[in-house]
């Protein structure tokens, strides 16, 4: 059973100092060791490259240098196949705007689960678990459990 790992699972895997970094390792680890495939998204790479590269001084950025950051993402991509998207991701992403009445920053949330339901992933390994309780055959995990 492939695990999609979330944006905020793979920004704090590398900050020894946050908070969830601990358990993040311990999933992470766990998903590994029982041999489930890992994957993320362009999507994901992309809102990393935008979160570690904004300045500290910035809501949320970790300021960053672009070669530390393309040395992470290097890291990412070793260990997660990077899934893409189609005419067919975007065409399901319409629709679950649609249907699901998406607005504001849910419609990146949306994109995630259009790129799982296409790919067959059904697990998502993320901090923000109530994010994609509407959408029908995803299960959100959150690195404590649960």
């Amino acid at each position: 059973m492939a695990v999609l790992i979330d944006t905020g699972i793979l920004l704090r895997l590398f900050e020894r100092n946050d908070p969830h970094h601990a358990a993040i390792r311990r999933a992470l680890t766990q998903l590994r060791r029982q041999g489930e495939p890992l994957m993320t998204t362009a999507q994901n790479i992309a809102e990393f490259w935008n979160v570690s590269t904004r300045p500290a001084s910035a809501r949320g950025g970790f300021g960053h240098d672009g070669e530390r950051t393309a040395r992470r993402v290097r890291i990412i991509e070793q260990v997660c196949d990077v899934l893409t998207e189609s005419a067919a991701t975007y065409a399901r992403w319409k629709e679950l705007l649609s249907s699901h009445s998406i607005q504001g920053a849910a419609v990146h949330d949306a994109r995630l689960a259009a790129v799982m339901l296409e790919h067959g992933v059904a697990t998502i390994l993320t901090l923000n678990s109530a994010d994609f309780s509407r959408y029908s055959g995803i299960t959100a995990t959150s690195p404590a459990g649960g």
